[in-house]
């Protein structure tokens, strides 16, 4: 498969290692469903997501929040 101007965005969204850049709410709302299982000290996409729905007003942090 090639990879599009379209799709590539998705497909940098699959690297944990890789912070994704600016992210819309829907973006980061699916980049917060597909790193379910990672945490926000080891992956910089959950990171950038959980940072702008916080920001959003979409994602209301726990107090013991452990910052990215």
């Amino acid at each position: 498969m090639q990879l599009t101007n379209l799709n590539m965005h998705v497909a940098e969204l699959l690297i944990c290692g890789r912070d994704p850049g600016i992210m819309t709410t829907e973006q980061a709302h699916a980049a917060m469903q597909l790193h379910i299982d990672c945490t926000v000290d080891r992956c910089r996409v959950r990171c950038r997501a959980r940072t702008t729905l916080v920001e959003a007003g979409k994602y209301v942090l726990d107090e013991r929040a452990l910052p990215c």
